[in-house]
């Protein structure tokens, strides 16, 4: 006889400690930290881990899942599989949950299977929703700016999107301050606000500080959602002794071994030892670090496995600095080229 499996329940403390805050001046309320399944969460990845991290992160008070088309591998695994554990799990939370999805990187042949053309988005949303057995996204993004589509016809999909009800809001990734500020006054005629930014972030890729970027969300009263804060691992006790053989690093994927040069491994190694001072793992501060500034509503973190996911939400036991541990870090929190995203963000979409 097939042993039933038992039924998870929700942790029902989950919200008590309150850890979620206002995404900008929209209505949207985000938690501190999100959990992104850009990577473990693919086709080729243990589905009952991935099940398991999902109920731990829902228990914590994490009730933001962020995704996109593209996120496996393969492209498209991502959302069938967290569309799953939706089902099994999470459905009648469903009214909790902040899901999100974006598209704008190649998902099929042809003229229309990338960027930001208005059949592409809508497409792609058609097609996200379907992976994940959802009626609507919380949020659509454009993923990245299409240097050849006009901007108009971007802003004018997402908010098409939110008219037919496929999305509650709208929000925009790596794009520049320049072009953040087009994109929000289009959508701001059109009447669908453009609440939020997913832009890359950490203590070693620091362009939002640098162009202005948080500066110009904080001016237009959008929220943003920091993505690898850990710098794919890098912010992280794993590479400080070498290259481990099940690191990202280690496998073909989105981690560029010239990440590794060592001066960011000194940097990071340094870096270590302040956290250790503070009695949190680098992972934490890091995580803390990017918190630390009014502009960022939640930190995007990836997880491995529950312990993995568990360490990162421990962040949030200790997100103070004090004045002298923030210039201390900053002689140390520099450049260190990894913003892969930065040709997306420079990018000029014709008017």
């Amino acid at each position: 006889m097939a042993e039933v499996e038992e039924q998870w329940q929700a942790n029902p403390n989950r919200y008590d400690a309150e850890t979620y805050k206002r995404c900008g001046k929209s209505g949207l309320i985000l938690p501190k930290i999100t959990l992104g399944l850009w990577q473990n969460f693919g086709g080729v990845d243990v589905y009952e881990t991935q099940r398991a991290m999902m109920r731990r992160a829902f228990d914590r008070g994490v009730f933001h899942f962020d995704l996109a088309n593209n996120y496996g591998p393969p492209p498209g695994s991502a959302e069938e599989n967290f569309g799953k554990a939706l089902s099994q799990d999470l459905k009648k939370h469903r009214d909790e949950l902040v899901i999100s999805t974006k598209a704008g990187y190649r998902m099929w042949p042809g003229p229309f299977g990338e960027w930001g053309s208005r059949k592409y988005l809508i497409s792609s949303l058609d097609q996200s929703l379907k992976r994940m057995g959802l009626e609507y996204v919380d949020i659509f993004y454009s993923h990245r700016v299409d240097p050849d589509t006009p901007l108009a016809e971007t802003m004018g999909a997402l908010d098409q999107i939110v008219r037919s009800g496929k999305a509650l809001y709208v929000g925009i990734s790596s794009y520049s301050p320049q072009m953040t500020r087009e994109a929000h006054a289009i959508l701001k005629d059109l009447g669908t606000p453009c609440v939020i930014h997913q832009p890359s972030y950490s203590m070693l890729n620091r362009w939002v500080e640098e162009d202005g970027l948080l500066d110009t969300l904080s001016d237009l009263g959008m929220g943003c959602i920091a993505f690898s804060p850990l710098a794919q691992g890098l912010l992280t006790n794993k590479y400080l002794n070498g290259i481990p053989e099940d690191s990202r690093a280690a496998l073909e994927g989105s981690f560029q071994t010239g990440m590794l040069t060592e001066e960011n491994l000194n940097r990071v190694r340094a870096l270590n030892e302040i956290a250790k001072r503070r009695g949190q793992t680098l992972a934490q501060m890091a995580i803390a670090w990017v918190l630390r500034r009014p502009e960022i509503t939640s930190a995007l973190i990836g997880a491995r496995h529950v312990q993995q996911l568990d360490n990162s939400l421990d962040a949030l036991d200790n997100l103070e600095f004090s004045a002298e541990e923030l210039i201390e870090i900053d002689k140390y929190a520099t450049d260190g080229a990894l913003n892969l995203w930065q040709k997306s963000s420079d990018s000029e979409a014709p008017v």
